[in-house]
C-alpha cells in the first residue's frame, strides 16, 4: 500500500510547505502550518467567467469592454443595502463572520424571508430542517398573515454538506440566490482533509466562487471566526470574495454592528446597525435616539457628555461616560470600554499639560455607552469634557453636543462632515454643540437653528462649560 502524501499549509497565508517547519516563509507568522492529506488532484479552475472568450485568447483594450449595467438586488433591509453599498450585485460572494449566537444565520434568514418573488436555495451544514422552520416561524411573525406563507415558499431549504451533491440541488432549483451556512462545514469530495480544514476550505471557496461568476447567482456564505476575532480559514478566503461584513456586538447588550471590511462593490466606511428584539433583528433607522438615554431635565448627571460622531456616512449622538476617582492603590488604573486605551492616555497627558489640571493619583474610567466601540477622533472634546465633569462633580447640560478632535498642543483640530453632524444635533432638539473653529470656513449658521460655539483651544471649551 502506498504511503499516504502530506503537506504542511499555513492557516494564515496558504503557503505549502513538504515538511513542518516553526515559521512561515511567506507570512512570518509562527506556528501556523497546519498537516493535510494530498487527495487527487483537482481539474484546473475555468478562468472564462462572464467576460467572454476574448479576453481569455488574447488581451482587450479597456474601453472596448462592454459591461451592463445590472440592477442590484434590493434586500427590503436599509441597513444591509447600505453596507453592501445599495443592494446585493448578481454574481457576487458575500462572506459573513461573527461571533456564535451573535445572530448571523438569524439576519441572513430573515433577510431571504422577505425577499418574495426570488427563488433561495438555502444550504445548511450545521442545523436540521427543523430548526430552520421553527427559527422562521418565529422571525415571520410580524408578516400579515397572507404574506407568510407567500415568504416560506420561496426558501428551498437543503440539509448537506458535500459540495457536490449540494451544486446538483442548485442545478435543479435554479434559485435566484443561495445561502451556505457555513462555509466551514461544506466539504469537497476531491480533497480527502476533514471539513473546515485549510484545504478545504479554499477548494470550496473556489469552487463556489466559480459557479456564482458563469451564472451569476449571488451567494452568501457564513463564516465562523476563531479565537482571535478574525474568520477561520486560510486568509486567501478573504482575497477570493467580493464582500466580508462582520457581524459585530456583546451578546448583553441588544444592538449589533454589521460592518464592511471588504467590498468591491462599494463603501467599507459603512455600518448596519441592528436592534435584537424577540423575533429577530430590527434594523434602527435613527440609532443616535436609542443611544441618548432618557434623563428628564434637571437631572444632570456628572461624568456625561454627549458626543457628535460619524461612522461612514452616518451621524451619531452617543453618550461619552467617564469616572474619575481617588486610586484606591499606588498606580492609578485607565480604562476604557468602546475607545482607544492609548488615545485616553494621550488626553490625559494633554490636560495636565496644556490645561493644567492633575490626575495622577485619580482612576480613570471611560466607557460608551450602548456597548459600541467608537474609532472617530472627533469624541476627543466629549470624552475631556466628561473627564472634567467628573473630576470636579458637575453635571453637563444634556442639550450641549460636542464635535472636535484634541491635539498633542491643546488645540482643538477640524473634522469632517461638520454639517452632518450639526444638522444630526439639531434634529434631536440639541440646544448647542461646541465644534472647532477651523470648522467654521464656509459654514452658514443661518442654515441651523441651533447655537454653534466655534472653539480654538480646550481651555475656551472648558471656560464655556464650567466658566
Amino acid at each position: 500500500m502506498a504511503k499516504e502524501k502530506v503537506a504542511y499549509v499555513c492557516t494564515a497565508c496558504g503557503y505549502d510547505s513538504p515538511k513542518w517547519i516553526g515559521r512561515c516563509p511567506a507570512c512570518g507568522e509562527w506556528n501556523t502550518l497546519v498537516e493535510h492529506k494530498l487527495g487527487k488532484k483537482t481539474p484546473a479552475l475555468s478562468a472564462r467567467g462572464d467576460f467572454g472568450n476574448e479576453l481569455k485568447s488574447s488581451p482587450i483594450s479597456i474601453s472596448k469592454i462592454k459591461t451592463d449595467d445590472e440592477p442590484r438586488i434590493n434586500l427590503l433591509d436599509s441597513e444591509l443595502n447600505r453596507v453592501l453599498g445599495g443592494g446585493l450585485v448578481p454574481g457576487s460572494l458575500i462572506l459573513l463572520g461573527g461571533e456564535p449566537g451573535i445572530g448571523k444565520s438569524t439576519l441572513i434568514l430573515q433577510t431571504v424571508l422577505r425577499l418574495k418573488g426570488r427563488r433561495v436555495l438555502y444550504v445548511s451544514g450545521e442545523e436540521s430542517a427543523r430548526q430552520l422552520k421553527l427559527r422562521a416561524d418565529r422571525l415571520v411573525e410580524k408578516y400579515e398573515d397572507g404574506a407568510m406563507s407567500e415568504a416560506l415558499a420561496d426558501v428551498q431549504v437543503v440539509c448537506e454538506a458535500v459540495l457536490e451533491t449540494v451544486f446538483e440541488h442548485i442545478k435543479a432549483v435554479e434559485p435566484d440566490i443561495v445561502v451556505i451556512d457555513s462555509i466551514q462545514t461544506i466539504a469537497t469530495e476531491t480533497v480527502e482533509s476533514s471539513p473546515g480544514s485549510v484545504s478545504q476550505i479554499r477548494e470550496c471557496a473556489a469552487m463556489i466562487l466559480k459557479y456564482a461568476k458563469e451564472s451569476g447567482t449571488p451567494v452568501i456564505l457564513i463564516g465562523h471566526i476563531n479565537k482571535e476575532g478574525s474568520i477561520a480559514g486560510p486568509k486567501i478566503l478573504e482575497h477570493m470574495v467580493d464582500t466580508v461584513l462582520q457581524f459585530e456586538g456583546d451578546q448583553h447588550y441588544m444592538y449589533r454592528i454589521v460592518r464592511s471590511i471588504k467590498n468591491r462593490f462599494g463603501s467599507t466606511a459603512e455600518l448596519g446597525i441592528y436592534e435584537m428584539v424577540h423575533n429577530g433583528l430590527r434594523p434602527v433607522e435613527n440609532p443616535s435616539e436609542l443611544l441618548l438615554s432618557d434623563v428628564r431635565e434637571g437631572e444632570e448627571l456628572s461624568g456625561v457628555a454627549v458626543a457628535c460622531s460619524i461612522e461612514g456616512v452616518r451621524p451619531l449622538l452617543i453618550e461619552t461616560q467617564a469616572l474619575v476617582s481617588t486610586a484606591a492603590y499606588g498606580t492609578p488604573q485607565r480604562s476604557a470600554t468602546g475607545f482607544d486605551l492609548r488615545r485616553l492616555n494621550m488626553l490625559l497627558a494633554v490636560l495636565e499639560k496644556r490645561v493644567g489640571f492633575k490626575l495622577p493619583q485619580r482612576d480613570v474610567f471611560i466607557n460608551i455607552a450602548g456597548g459600541i466601540r467608537v474609532t472617530d477622533p472627533a469624541i476627543d472634546l466629549s470624552v475631556i469634557a466628561a473627564v472634567l465633569s467628573s473630576n470636579v462633580d458637575t453635571g453637563i447640560s444634556r442639550d450641549i453636543c460636542f464635535a472636535g478632535e484634541v491635539g498633542l498642543s491643546g488645540e482643538v483640530r477640524p473634522v469632517s462632515r461638520i454639517g452632518q453632524r450639526i444638522a444630526e444635533a439639531d434634529k434631536l432638539g440639541f440646544r448647542k454643540i461646541i465644534i472647532p473653529r477651523a470648522n467654521m470656513n464656509g459654514l452658514d449658521k443661518k442654515n441651523f437653528s441651533i447655537d454653534i460655539v466655534p472653539v480654538r483651544k480646550v481651555e475656551e471649551a472648558l471656560r464655556e462649560l464650567f466658566g
